[in-house]
């Protein structure tokens, strides 16, 4: 930790001016802020060469720090944090001028992250927009919104600042962030900071490390400016608006993104785990991280390319751990319009996955049931599902979107009923060995099936085993 430190400060003071003889503080250190609990929270600027920084919080004034500026006036230091409470601090920066935060909280800090899902505000239009901005007066929440810019090199400047959670603060930043923290501050009852770092368009590799992609012996030979959505460099967001606040600490990550990637799919769960693995490098922790899959769209694609992403975003929860995803192909009124309104149900599914599997506190179900095995029995296919649920039923009473696929390669819809706890494909009038079967796996389809808690059986496509004589099945 010391020596990513002492890197990053180096970096910060190569792009600082040396005569600058006052304590300067890096840009997300500012009033407002909510600090994480319980943890080393690294603190670091510009001052003097050689000048000494006498920090104090008011939590522990008794435990002062006291650091150095290098021989180019850049200083980092750490402190330690208390359990999270609502009593407003002070950090103070004491050298040969002194800077006091004030207003300063100690809770939860989560960052939120992706593209135009994420980045969606109330200005854009949200379900119950003024009904929820007027309801939206918290001083327990804050919020850090980083502009949007892009850079070729790692940036110590970000911009922004922390700012108490008001209709007006709120109108302008992430609606699903907002619904995520609030859900998370009222449960625990703590204060919640959210730090919003997304850019509509966005594909996965704007926001890794170029040098992590390029030591990628598969994702370096890619040539990243064919992205219809966002022809640019790899790494350019991560420069600008991950890199400037890494040095501070956070509960973890949600994140809403996909849908610039449709293009090609099959290398998503690759990226992510470079992604994720980079970033909990970066902030030096292995924080929970929570993605929501893309929702259903008219995207044009003749290749089932969203279906194969929300395919490998599934396949990411599988093999990096601490991570979990939310299913939302029920919460879309208009499949041709990529943003989904209701960004409430996504903040508070996300919310709940967070309460259950990172603060061990269940407030609500967000759990989808999904695919785990399929087998053929005379004239039917039966899929068995793994979850937390008790039943499965069906909205309008009827299941959609169930496609088999023969040896032959013919994929052919068929209808399917729920049965209890199994879904059972009819397949009578295919002829030939059937080798697959699937579930919403294409471009729009919204959710048929549900669990008893009402939250939507995940999409999938998955092999068929046929059992000849099958001991104890239904």
């Amino acid at each position: 930790m010391l020596r990513k430190t002492l890197s990053f400060v180096l970096l910060f003071s190569l792009t600082v001016s040396t005569l600058w003889a006052q304590v300067r503080l890096g840009s997300p250190l500012t009033d407002n802020m909510v600090v994480q609990q319980n943890s080393e929270l690294t603190l670091w600027g510009n001052s003097g060469t050689g000048e000494y920084i006498k920090i104090v919080a008011s939590w522990s004034p008794q435990d002062t720090v006291l650091t150095r500026g290098n021989n180019r006036g850049g200083w980092a230091t750490t402190i330690k944090t208390p359990t999270a409470n609502k009593t407003p601090h002070t950090i103070e920066f004491i050298g040969s001028n002194t800077i006091k935060l004030n207003n300063v909280l100690v809770g939860e800090v989560w960052l939120c992250s992706g593209q135009s899902n994420m980045e969606w505000n109330f200005n854009n239009g949200v379900t119950d927009s003024e009904k929820h901005l007027a309801e939206a007066n918290y001083d327990n929440i804050r919020v850090f919104h980083l502009p949007r810019t892009a850079a070729q090199t790692p940036q110590d400047n970000c911009g922004g600042s922390w700012k108490v959670a008001t209709s007006e603060v709120i109108r302008g930043t992430s609606a699903v962030g907002y619904f995520f923290a609030r859900r998370l501050s009222e449960e625990l009852d703590i204060p919640v900071g959210i730090i919003v770092a997304a850019w509509g368009g966005t594909p996965a590799e704007t926001w890794i490390p170029e040098e992590v992609l390029k030591g990628d012996p598969m994702l370096s030979l890619y040539n990243f400016s064919n992205n219809e959505w966002w022809p640019e460099e790899p790494g350019l967001l991560y420069n600008s608006m991950i890199y400037p606040v890494q040095p501070l600490s956070i509960g973890g990550a949600i994140w809403y993104q996909g849908e610039a990637n449709t293009g090609r799919p099959q290398t998503y769960a690759r990226l992510m785990k470079h992604l994720i693995g980079s970033w909990r490098t970066a902030f030096n922790s292995d924080f929970p991280f929570y993605l929501v899959q893309i929702a259903p769209f008219t995207y044009g694609s003749t290749d089932n390319g969203p279906a194969i992403l929300r395919e490998q975003q599934e396949l990411i929860t599988k093999q990096v751990s601490n991570t979990g995803m939310i299913i939302v192909n029920d919460l879309v009124d208009n499949v041709k319009d990529i943003h989904p309104q209701d960004k409430h149900s996504v903040g508070i599914r996300l919310a709940n996955m967070a309460l259950d599997r990172t603060y061990s506190k269940y407030s609500g179900a967000y759990q989808s049931p999904t695919a785990k095995g399929a087998h053929r029995k005379g004239n039917s296919v039966i899929v068995d599902f793994d979850g937390d649920f008790k039943s499965l039923n069906t909205k309008g009473g009827k299941v959609n979107s169930i496609r088999v696929r023969t040896s032959d390669g013919a994929i052919t819809e068929v209808s399917a009923k729920v049965d209890q706890t199994r879904l059972v494909a009819d397949v009578s009038k295919i002829k030939g060995e059937i080798t697959c079967i699937s579930y919403a796996f294409d471009n729009d389809s919204v959710a048929s099936i549900f669990n008893d808690d009402n939250i939507p059986v995940a999409p999938f496509r998955i092999k068929v085993n046929e059992l000849k004589n099958p001991i104890n099945r239904h």
